[in-house]
């Protein structure tokens, strides 16, 4: 019933020793708020006319039941108005569920129209000696009645309306209501709700005259605080501004800058300026007295706020608890950070740097209380208390940048890193963009520069190998971070890179670097050397770049063997390479999944190649045949035929194919030979039309189908307008020519609006009828204008079938060439915005000057989190460091088995041995797994 389902409004109010309540009960099809607006109204209404009463016709029934023994009144919601219906006491209404009740449009009535009485307790206020302004008031209820009986005009009866009768908008069975006009209450009826829906959601009435209890407020504060962190960056997205500025940055910054002006020289040129500068802006010696020395890596964050909160909340922890075969093992936290570059995705700005670079790291650790964001650090460090940075016992974190950080020409990594003070808790000494550290027992890390080019300029090498010559023992070691593991891509694209840095540990370090680290590739791996009579430059080559960055693949560099001359072996891999091969299937399950925003390029792209053959007239040869490989035989017949059509006669379809070729060979990697380049190229531009063609003609055969059906009209463009005027004047009857004056008062735009409405709602009646046009005369004698709304109601059908279809070619040609080609690695993976497999690295100088090295890691990033109960309810003074506390992270996980303190675990531990020799048998160290 329509009453039952869509709409049941009853508003009763009762009375009692003259204080009011209100009960409203309301149920609709679609959620809507409380209605408190109107339970104001009806209280202001019931104060001016406190005992109003209309009295109901004896044949109207009432589903109500009356059993205390007080005053009660119903009120009903009408037009331009209230009734209030007095009962009895004792009285017992009952009857039909299918009984509305409405007070308005009550115009000449058959019968006496209600008859409106008033108590004695209402008399008092009509005396002569009351104010004349409350006079005026009590005239509006005057004012009603004549509303009621010269606004209006009757219609009719719900008898003569059959349809709204089943509906039942009207109580057929509890007694004639002649004085109602049925449409116009039920318009009413649902503007007054949405009104008064509209008004309660955006006002704050209820919260102010409710106010929650401090215990309550905290309850419902804990449950509804939440992280603001965004999702991982689509890169596949046809509709990022983001990703159109990361291109442009790029082009500007390698067509333009690259070569013509470097940060990093003008870097030097400042340092040169002040006396002694060099020193003080790029060596640090502060921790080198310290005798056992804790210190972090990670490298490619800034990406998903998931991902990089989680990393970031463990490198916060003051300790790890950690379980491996045979027992506990306690990591207490780095005094040392060092982040390997690439802090924000996809470019570097202000809002990607505090967004997806400081939030989780301010979440993770918080900063100082006097700390403000809009802070410039002019005479760094900055160090709090006064105190110097030897003196300082919290974190510290010194930062490399990486490839996505030049895209601007290194302005917001300047801006942010080296001209302030704080990331999160973690204290940023730093002033430029490369720096030398030296650590406790002999130990040094040389940070580089790559920039854009992949190597270190000329300034950064006179001041790493002078450090060399002058300041690093004979038996002292040294870790050199770059951004780029040059090892790896090297030999991944068969290029020589990075020369200067190559010059630098070969001819100046000369077997003093056991390690280099390294991040840009989103993975795990260490490569340790095989002991060989050739000497060693670097004993162990490491790479880890999970610190928040979407996944990529380990099984794609499986095979590197060999760098500088010397032979390397694999010793572990975070995915494992098995686990790498089974993600990379998720291309073909989950590209659509992941990527929904590429439907928009997709989708115009398949049109684009198929614009040229709508519409197909002649299918009769595929509807024709009586078997089924006999319809398969004409389907694919007719697909070769459009091929060959587009290739001699087509210019649009044949244009965007040639595009689409020459940016599919374009986007096969450079490493690939020219000859397999096109080979590729072409059979993926091949399955893309393939697709396009079969999709195209599945189309217009439908549209055909459904025309010999009769299921689509095909003698004009209005006719479902045309049927809705025959239902109208059949079943909504205008006696006093309402339509008519509308039409005049519009000056013609009340039908035709709803006319052409139709029309473009109704795109497959479009279709079938410019279609049938132009099968008959020809596209010739379609209009420019008649062509755009063709094509354009083609277009969205033809574009919800193809936006799957093309997913799902493009996610298996990535498949294939990343599990079977080896290419691809950063396009395949990138596409699946994989936020798990996260880790980091975690080193421990101990006192006899040994190195040990720990590789952490978490599985399953949480998605979910809270307000850590921990933390919220620790006790802290009021300038207290967070490094100081106990629990210095403000959200964990929704669960306490997802979080990321609970289910870290140690995928790599290694031992490097500091009195070993470059070119003895020792010289891997030990390693464990």
């Amino acid at each position: 019933m329509f009453l039952a389902d869509i709409l049941r409004c009853q508003l009763v109010l009762k009375s009692k020793f003259h204080s009011l309540s209100l009960s409203l009960s309301l149920s609709l099809s679609l959620s809507l708020s409380p209605l408190l607006y109107i339970s104001v109204l009806l209280h202001f209404f019931h104060f001016l006319f406190p005992t109003t009463t209309c009295t109901l016709p004896p044949s109207l029934s009432l589903s109500l039941s009356h059993t205390h023994a007080q005053e009660e009144a119903l009120i009903v919601v009408g037009n331009f108005g209230f009734c209030f219906l007095k009962l009895e006491e004792g009285q017992r209404f009952g009857l039909s569920s299918k009984t509305v009740l409405h007070c308005g449009n009550s115009a000449i009535l058959k019968q006496s129209p209600y008859e409106r009485k008033t108590s004695g307790w209402f008399s008092l206020w009509r005396k002569e000696e009351m104010n004349s302004w409350l006079a005026k008031f009590i005239r509006m209820n005057e004012l009603k009645d004549q509303v009621c009986s010269s606004w209006f005009a009757p219609v009719g009866s719900a008898s003569d309306y059959p349809l709204l009768s089943k509906w039942v908008i009207y109580g057929e069975g509890a007694g004639s209501s002649d004085e109602i006009s049925p449409i116009y209450s039920l318009w009413a009826t649902f503007i007054g709700l949405y009104i008064a829906n509209y008004v309660v959601e955006r006002s704050t009435g209820w919260a102010l005259t409710h106010p929650l209890s401090v215990e309550e407020y905290e309850k419902l504060k804990k449950k509804q605080m939440k992280p603001d962190f965004l999702d991982m960056v689509p890169w596949y997205s046809g509709t990022s501004a983001d990703l159109f500025k990361t291109v442009f940055d790029l082009l500007v910054s390698v067509t333009v800058f690259v070569g013509r002006f470097d940060m990093r020289m003008m870097q030097a040129s400042m340092s040169k300026s002040e006396k002694d500068g060099a020193a003080q802006d790029l060596f640090y010696d502060h921790f080198r007295e310290r005798d056992d020395f804790w210190f972090d890596f990670m490298a490619d964050t800034g990406d998903g706020g998931n991902s990089s909160y989680s990393v970031a909340r463990l490198l916060a922890q003051p300790f790890l608890r950690l379980t491996t075969d045979d027992s506990m093992v306690f990591l207490p936290r780095g005094d040392l950070l060092l982040i390997g570059g690439d802090l924000a995705y996809p470019n570097p700005s202000a809002f990607t740097y505090e967004r997806r670079l400081f939030c989780p790291f301010e979440y993770a650790l918080q900063p100082p209380p006097w700390y403000k964001p809009e802070q410039i650090a002019v005479n760094k460090p900055e160090v709090p208390f006064g105190s110097s940075l030897k003196q300082y016992d919290g974190p510290q974190t010194f930062i490399i940048p990486g490839n996505h950080d030049w895209f601007d020409g290194l302005h917001t990594f300047m801006r942010y890193i080296c001209h302030k003070s704080w990331l999160g808790g973690w204290l940023m000494p730093q002033k430029k963009s490369y720096f030398a550290l030296q650590l406790p027992k002999g130990w040094w890390v040389f940070g580089l520069d790559l920039a854009l080019h992949g190597d270190i300029d000329v300034y950064q090498f006179k001041f790493f190998s002078e450090l060399a010559n002058t300041k690093v023992g004979s038996d002292d070691t040294v870790i050199i971070m770059t951004h780029e593991p040059t090892w790896l891509l090297d030999w991944y694209w068969n290029n020589v890179s990075g020369k200067n840095v190559s010059h630098l540990i070969r001819d100046y370090l000369k077997g003093r670097c056991k390690l280099r680290i390294a991040g840009d590739l989103h993975h795990y791996m260490r490569h340790s050397y095989v002991p060989s009579d050739r000497p060693v430059y670097v004993q162990h080559l490491l790479v880890n770049g999970c610190g928040g960055a979407f996944l990529h693949p380990t099984h794609v560099f499986c095979n590197f063997k060999e760098f500088l001359g010397n032979k390397y072996e694999n010793r572990a891999a975070y995915p494992s390479i098995d686990d790498s091969s089974r993600i990379a299937l998720g291309n073909i399950l989950k590209f659509r999944k992941k990527n929904w925003q590429f439907d928009f390029i997709g989708g115009i792209i398949y049109f684009v190649l198929v614009f040229s053959l709508f519409p197909q007239c002649k299918l009769d040869h595929i509807l024709r045949d009586d078997s089924f490989s006999g319809h398969l035989r004409s389907f694919f017949a007719t697909v070769w035929g459009s091929f060959i059509y587009i290739l001699e006669h087509s210019y649009v379809s044949l244009l965007g194919a040639l595009l689409l070729l020459v940016a599919a060979i374009t986007f096969v990697p450079s490493k690939v030979s020219r000859k397999k380049r096109g080979i590729i190229g072409i059979l993926h531009v091949s399955a893309h039309l393939s697709a396009a063609l079969i999709l195209m003609l599945l189309l217009e055969l439908g549209v055909e189908t459904c025309i010999r059906h009769k299921l689509l009209a095909t003698s004009g463009y209005h006719t479902l307008y045309q049927w809705y005027r025959t239902v109208e004047s059949e079943h909504f009857p205008d006696p006093t020519g309402l339509r008519a004056r509308i039409e005049q008062w519009t000056f013609g735009l009340y039908p035709a609006c709803i006319k052409y409405l139709m029309s473009a709602f109704d795109v497959p009646e479009v279709m079938a009828v410019t279609r049938s046009n132009i099968c008959k005369n020809g596209m010739d004698t379609l209009s420019r204008g008649g062509a755009a709304i063709y094509y354009a109601s083609v277009f969205l059908y033809f574009w919800v079938f193809s936006t799957p279809v093309v997913s799902l070619v493009f996610g298996s040609y990535l498949y294939i060439c990343i599990n079977w080609l080896h290419i691809h690695f950063d396009e395949a993976f990138s596409s699946l915005r994989i936020a798990n497999y996260k880790s980091f690295t975690r080193f421990h100088i101990n006192r006899e000057g040994d190195m040990e090295v720990y590789t952490l890691a978490v599985d399953k990033v949480p998605k979910e989190w809270k307000l850590d109960p921990d933390w919220d309810g620790e006790p802290r003074q009021p300038q207290q460091m967070s490094h100081l506390r106990e629990y210095p992270s403000k959200w964990s996980a929704a669960t306490p088995i997802q979080d990321p303190v609970n289910t870290v675990k140690i995928v790599d531990h290694f031992v490097i041995h500091r009195t070993d020799k470059p070119n003895s048998a020792a010289c891997n160290g030990s390693a464990a797994r």
